[in-house]
């Protein structure tokens, strides 16, 4: 098996994670027309029962398993990589059969007492099977990270996503002409999450022996540097430690928005109207908060590629390598992060009224999804910096950033309403961001961009915002009288299209990515750079 590069791998992952959101959207549709409200309920209350008990099984596992497997095969201690492996499926599978033991026989207590829907327990009872596998693939997928090949948990997390949604909606149809009542058909529903278990596992077991058979191949089972048998205690603290700070600064900016929801109307009544109030609420939480989720797809597969190969690199000492990934890795989010994020925020108003039945609230939208661009560069440095051996640095950063949006939060909310609560956001991942830069920078050699190209990457801000805003005024206008999502839908297709084509033609033409630099990028993507250099370099010749 070759390894993937960063760029590759965190495409790999990013379209994996894609492809599962998209596909988790698809499967409501049908479900809808199967289901009624109570239905819905108690499928979402196993669902949700299940992805909770998850995190609490692996949260941050994966990602420490990634550093240490990549650290000792860095430093050439392949068999304490494998202790460590098979320490980590260990721990998976105690984990997987405890938590599924404790799903079906509390089922009914936690659908009754706990989540207030007695009816859910069939649904919590039929989604439990799943949880055995799941910690065990989660540790695979964290192994195979660690060895920087990312395509076996990418397809394996495509495939679980296929199957987990053909059969909940298959077998929820089935269910339904049978004359079943909602109980067993959200149970049916459910039940998909367990196929979707088995064929992730499959595919994880299928790389696995790849892998294998791999390491045999190019003599993988050669002596390692010397290493006595590890004990299992020290395996899994060292395990724990790390994947504390991991786990913290992950939940970070779900954590902001859980306190956004929280502090609105006590901050903000008795200086607001109680409906402007309803309102802001209603569309910070449902609307502008899933908006904002998209543009950071990118940045969780980005920060789960980089962890291997920054700790690789910084394990052997190799400064410079980890100063160039670092560079690399942050230059990626911000080059690829920003022209998501300005169609969505200078969009916002189609955005919104496309997806929601109106417009109302789209400058909430706009602002919270624009300052996103630094909750993915905080993002990032959380992950470099976990990367070479300074979780506490990250976590410290987040902590204090957290304590400065509440302090902000209480001073602008009154004078500035919900958008005090998003620039106070909006300045906690900018805090975190610095910190995370400024303690980089005193243990490698990254660079974010040249001080030099910092004005041709504000310019191409600048003008791709105006062109995506006046193309955006254009089309809804033009198309004014033809049903409104079809305006919406066109004008949001024409700025993603506008920003696609505008956005590198002018990074390659104002001198922000270089030749050099595109060098390092995918095939793909040097090819289709290529005619840019070509352009600009005639020009450069007064051709």
């Amino acid at each position: 098996m070759k390894k993937d590069t960063l760029l590759k791998g965190t495409l790999i992952l990013a379209a994996a994670a894609l492809t599962a959101r998209a596909l988790g959207l698809f499967q409501r549709v049908p479900l809808e027309h199967v289901l009624n409200d109570q239905g819905d309920i108690y499928y979402g209350v196993a669902n949700n029962v299940y992805l909770f008990l998850l995190v609490v099984a692996t949260a941050g596992l994966p990602s420490a398993l990634s550093k240490m497997v990549s650290e000792r095969y860095a430093l050439g201690r392949e068999d304490e990589a494998r202790q460590i492996y098979r320490a980590a499926l260990l721990f998976g599978a105690a984990a997987g059969l405890v938590i599924t033991l404790f799903m079906l026989g509390l089922a009914p207590l936690i659908a009754d007492s706990i989540m207030n829907e007695p009816g859910a327990a069939a649904s919590i009872r039929a989604i439990a099977p799943s949880l055995l596998l799941f910690p065990v693939i989660a540790m695979m997928r964290g192994y195979f990270q660690g060895r920087q090949y990312m395509s076996a948990g990418g397809i394996s997390q495509i495939v679980e996503q296929i199957l987990r949604v053909t059969a909940a909606i298959g077998i929820a149809f089935t269910f339904a002409a049978w004359g079943w009542g909602d109980e067993s058909i959200a149970a049916g529903a459910s039940f998909g999450s367990v196929f979707g278990s088995i064929g992730a596992f499959l595919v994880m077991l299928y790389y696995a022996r790849k892998l294998s058979a791999g390491d045999k191949a190019s003599g993988g089972n050669r002596r390692s540097k010397p290493a006595g048998r590890l004990k299992l205690s020290g395996i899994y603290r060292e395990l724990f430690r790390l994947s504390v700070p991991i786990i913290f600064t992950s939940v970070t900016v779900q954590l902001t928005y859980t306190l956004d929801s929280i502090l609105i109307k006590p901050l903000l009544s008795g200086h607001f109207a109680p409906d402007t109030i309803y309102m802001w609420g209603s569309v910070l939480i449902q609307r502008a908060q899933s908006i904002a989720g998209i543009p950071v797809i990118l940045a969780v597969a980005l920060g789960q590629s980089i962890i291997p190969v920054i700790s690789s690199a910084y394990a052997t000492g190799d400064k410079v390598k980890v100063g160039k990934q670092a560079s690399l890795a942050i230059r990626i989010a911000v080059f690829s992060g920003m022209p998501i994020v300005l169609v969505m925020s200078v969009g916002a108003y189609s955005v919104n009224a496309l997806l929601f039945s109106t417009s109302e609230g789209s400058p909430i939208v706009a602002m919270l999804t624009f300052g996103t661009i630094f909750q993915i560069g905080m993002m990032i440095t959380n992950s470099m910096l976990i990367g070479i051996g300074q979780p506490r640095k990250a976590t410290m950063h987040v902590i204090t950033g957290m304590l400065i949006k509440i302090a902000l939060s209480f001073a602008l909310a009154p004078w500035l309403g919900v958008y005090g609560l998003i620039l106070a956001t909006s300045f906690c991942f900018i805090w975190a961001l610095g910190f995370n830069i400024l303690s980089l920078k005193k243990r490698t050699a990254m660079q974010v961009i040249e001080p030099r190209r910092w004005a041709g990457f504000l310019a191409t801000i600048a003008m791709v915002a105006g062109v995506l805003w006046g193309l955006e005024w254009g089309v809804l206008n033009l198309l004014s009288g033809v049903p409104d999502k079809v305006g919406y839908l066109l004008a949001f297709a024409a700025m993603g299209f506008a920003a696609a084509g505008l956005y590198p033609t002018l990074l390659v033409m104002l001198n922000v990515i270089t030749r050099e630099e595109a060098e390092s990028y995918p095939r793909p993507l040097r090819k289709l750079l290529a005619p840019l250099f070509r352009i600009r370099g005639s020009r450069a010749r007064g051709v």
